[in-house]
């Protein structure tokens, strides 16, 4: 049991590339010498020729390796594939049954709200052009008041400045005459 190694034992020559037969320097191919030599070379190689050994090992190893691992990625395959049949058969329909349901009130409860809100909003549309002329309205009758109160104030300050005038004059003319009085008395 060699192991298949590749070294030539000691004490014998590689063979030749011309005959194919090995040379052998210590005689014929059963003498006791080349007996031990060879139980040498096989005892080399159990000892220290590990390779043979380790390859087997090797090849065990990742061929184990290599069939948990296929044995495993097939279980997550299988288990991915039972899931996705799962989520499309069942959970699929039923989220899309309930989404439907759903999206149905949904739409219904926004239809409603959105009409609520434009109702709101030309309710206050309305609210805000009625204000609106309302204060047009008023601000009209403002200045036409205050139009009214300016050329009343104008008429009435036209009167307090005739009438004014007119007790400017009556003063006057009383001063005059209190001066004539005066310089009457002032000569006797």
């Amino acid at each position: 049991m060699s192991g298949g190694g590749t070294e030539t034992p000691a004490g014998c020559e590689a063979p030749s590339g011309g005959g194919g037969r090995k040379r052998d320097s210590l005689g014929t191919s059963g003498s006791p010498a080349h007996l031990i030599i060879k139980d040498l070379g096989e005892i080399h190689s159990r000892l220290l020729d590990h390779r043979p050994v380790i390859q087997g090992e090797t090849r065990y190893f990742v061929k184990e390796f290599e069939e948990k691992r296929g044995l495993r990625e097939m279980r997550v395959l299988e288990n991915l594939k039972n899931m996705i049949h799962e989520t499309n058969e069942h959970t699929l329909p039923l989220c899309t049954e309930t989404m439907e349901d759903s999206l149905s009130r949904v739409l219904q409860r926004l239809q409603a709200a959105t009409d609520s809100v434009c109702r709101l909003q030309q309710r206050e549309q309305e609210r805000k052009k009625i204000h609106n002329d309302h204060l047009i309205a008023s601000e009209k009758q403002h200045i036409m008041q205050w139009e009214n109160f300016m050329k009343e104030q104008h008429s009435k300050q036209a009167d307090v400045d005739e009438e004014h005038r007119k007790a400017v004059e009556r003063l006057k003319e009383q001063y005059a005459e209190m001066e004539k009085d005066l310089a009457k008395f002032s000569t006797f």
